[in-house]
């Protein structure tokens, strides 16, 4: 029997990340201080995350609206309850949209930040011989289906002259993947932070590649469409994505005190929370929805309709509102950094 990669203290705060908790939360985050605000926006999110940084960056103080908070797992079954009129907007990496308007569910890509792809990774075994992408033919991959992470394999696997074919997939959520992984059921685990850095924060896992170069980095706030047509609504969508932006901004201006309270809400330990922080989440920002970002998504919505992983092609296009561009830079603008060295 092999023994675990990771001690039993570390696994719980993942499992508490991956649990499933999709229903709405008992409590509004908050209105106006007066009392006003009749309109409800409904948000999807997922544990520590956009709420947590709202608040945390002082941007829940004085809303004109009120919010409804529900969490998810990941982003397909967030997109899920968009489609279903459940959930008004929510945050999702790069794939999920793909999956969804895949099946034509009735989503709007309404905003884009960029960062960097370092966080999406293929991890090992600190021990394991696997030294390149190359080395994964007939190998075990545990992977979540439709998440980012599903199509950095793809690209990384087509990068080394492979295919989906070549290995064995095993589509696992992320607390099943964990287990799979850390008990040696699965020879490598295709993840995103904070997953990521709490694997390799002990020593026993390591990168064998991750999306730099491969992958977009584009992370999306994804709105039902219905919302997008009731005027105020739309005006509180709108402000919502504004209060993103600048959380994000706060966000990478203060990676140390975001990390504490990311820590807090997650569960993971403090240097974990700076390491994502520093890997990912704190390199983002705001950009475009362009032609460059649309066309980008278009290539993954192509390449999981070759594969027959998605029932059918679309133009990605039609899934996409571009009224709350503004004067944001272009989706190709480059993601903030830390330093070199910084996630050591």
């Amino acid at each position: 029997m092999k023994r675990s990669l990771l001690p039993a203290v570390l696994l719980l705060p993942l499992a508490l990340l991956a649990s499933a908790c999709s229903s709405p939360s008992s409590a509004d985050s908050g209105s106006s201080s007066d009392g006003k605000g009749s309109v409800v926006l409904n948000v999807g999110d997922q544990k520590g995350g956009s709420e947590a940084v709202l608040r945390a960056a002082g941007e829940l103080d004085d809303l004109p609206y009120r919010i409804q908070w529900s969490t998810f797992t990941s982003g397909p079954p967030l997109l899920e309850a968009v489609n279903a009129k459940a959930v008004d907007i929510g945050s999702v990496g790069n794939t999920p949209p793909v999956f969804a308007a895949g099946a034509d569910s009735k989503i709007t890509v309404v905003a884009a930040t960029h960062g960097d792809s370092a966080g999406e990774a293929i991890l090992v075994p600190a021990d394991s011989p696997l030294r390149t992408p190359q080395d994964l033919k007939g190998r075990t991959v545990a992977v979540a289906q439709g998440s980012s992470a599903h199509f950095q394999l793809i690209a990384s696997l087509k990068q080394a002259g492979l295919s989906l074919d070549d290995i064995k997939v095993s589509l696992l959520q992320p607390a099943d993947a964990l287990a799979a992984f850390t008990s040696g059921k699965v020879d490598a685990w295709a993840v995103w932070d904070p997953y990521t850095s709490q694997v390799l924060a002990n020593g026993k896992a390591r990168v064998l590649a991750d999306g730099r170069g491969v992958v977009n980095g584009l992370g999306f706030q994804v709105a039902a469409p219905a919302a997008l047509a009731d005027k105020e609504k739309a005006a509180a969508i709108g402000d919502f994505i504004e209060r993103l932006r600048r959380a994000q901004d706060w966000v990478h201006d203060h990676p140390d005190v975001w990390a504490k309270v990311w820590a807090k809400e997650t569960g993971l330990p403090y240097e974990v929370a700076l390491a994502a922080v520093k890997r990912s989440s704190g390199t983002r920002i705001a950009v475009a929805l362009d032609k460059e970002a649309i066309a980008s998504e278009q290539q993954i919505a192509d390449t999981f309709a070759e594969l027959k992983l998605i029932p059918r092609t679309f133009r990605f296009a039609d899934y996409v509102d571009t009224r709350f561009n503004k004067n944001l830079p272009p989706s190709t603008t480059p993601a903030r950094s830390y330093g070199k060295g910084s996630t050591s």
